[in-house]
């Protein structure tokens, strides 16, 4: 299995899949860069003591607005590495002849199918502590972050989430449709999570309580069940700045962000939901695989 896992990282560097995620990485943080310091100026120039309660809560505030705007762009970066690192993983090796050539030794197809999965939930997982690392540091040069050692674990661990949820819809998604038509797939559903989640946050910021609306947020709510990865970005921004706890002195909430902000915060059994998710789609996956006619 540990050869599987090295080819699979040996092949998104040679089809420089990381190579050009690094290089976007890379423009994303520069203007980020420029971003987090537009916001933090405020700070420069602020009239009271910079040792006051009022300037901390000023501060914290906007490292609020500057994380959030980070991990919002952020979540797109590492959902599109995960989707196009895997979507054609099977079928597109399947319609080059690469898995007829080595399946047939005496290699189980479960070993191939989980040793893919491992190397490319690993480089996901590292890229994503790469970037969420960048993002906080950034973000402390020119303003504050939490400094809750829990919170920033259950934040990160939420944050890189998403890529074992994705690559193992992914890769199932590949034991069932060509490479092109998986890639179709996956942007769509990953689509229409986000869009799910956006309705539902609109919804929390609006304070919509229209019964005509109520049809429209039920969908939002079907579209987030569909795929999880947009809601477990709200309540990895909840843990990461405690929002039901901080909301007294900070006087910033979930919904104060707009588009940016949290909305309904996903509860403990959501979760749970999302975890069985990726449990099965990677289970599903590895029993389609097993099945596949090569």
């Amino acid at each position: 299995m540990m050869t599987i896992i090295g080819m699979t990282w040996k092949e998104l560097l040679r089809k420089r899949v990381m190579l050009l995620t690094l290089l976007m990485t890379l423009v994303f943080l520069v203007a980020f860069w420029f971003v987090a310091q537009t916001i933090g100026a405020r700070l420069v120039t602020y009239p009271r003591d910079k040792q006051s309660i009022e300037y901390l809560v000023e501060s914290f505030t906007m490292g609020t607005i500057t994380l959030t705007l980070g991990f919002f762009f952020g979540s797109f970066v590492i959902a599109f590495l995960s989707i196009f690192g895997s979507f054609s993983v099977i079928s597109g090796e399947a319609e080059q002849g690469v898995l007829q050539a080595l399946l047939p030794r005496p290699l189980p197809r479960w070993h191939w199918y989980m040793g893919r999965w491992v190397g490319y939930v690993s480089l996901g997982v590292g890229y994503a502590a790469l970037l969420f690392i960048s993002i906080l540091v950034i973000t402390q040069i020119h303003s504050r972050i939490p400094s809750d050692p829990l919170s920033l674990i259950k934040s990160f661990l939420l944050f890189a989430w998403v890529v074992p949820l994705l690559v193992s819809v992914s890769m199932a998604g590949s034991c069932l449709f060509s490479a092109l038509g998986n890639g179709v797939f996956m942007t769509m559903l990953y689509g229409a999570g986000w869009l799910g989640g956006m309705i539902e946050k609109i919804g929390g910021v609006a304070q919509l309580r229209d019964e005509s609306l109520k049809p429209l947020m039920t969908i939002a709510g079907l579209m987030s069940l569909l795929m999880p990865s947009e809601s477990l970005q709200h309540r990895m921004i909840s843990e990461l700045f405690s929002f039901k706890d901080m909301e007294e002195l900070v006087k910033l909430n979930a919904g104060d962000l707009g588009p940016f902000g949290v909305g309904q915060i996903p509860s403990n059994a959501y979760l749970v939901y999302a975890g069985c998710y990726t449990i099965i789609a990677m289970i599903a996956g590895m029993l389609l695989f097993r099945r596949k006619d090569l």
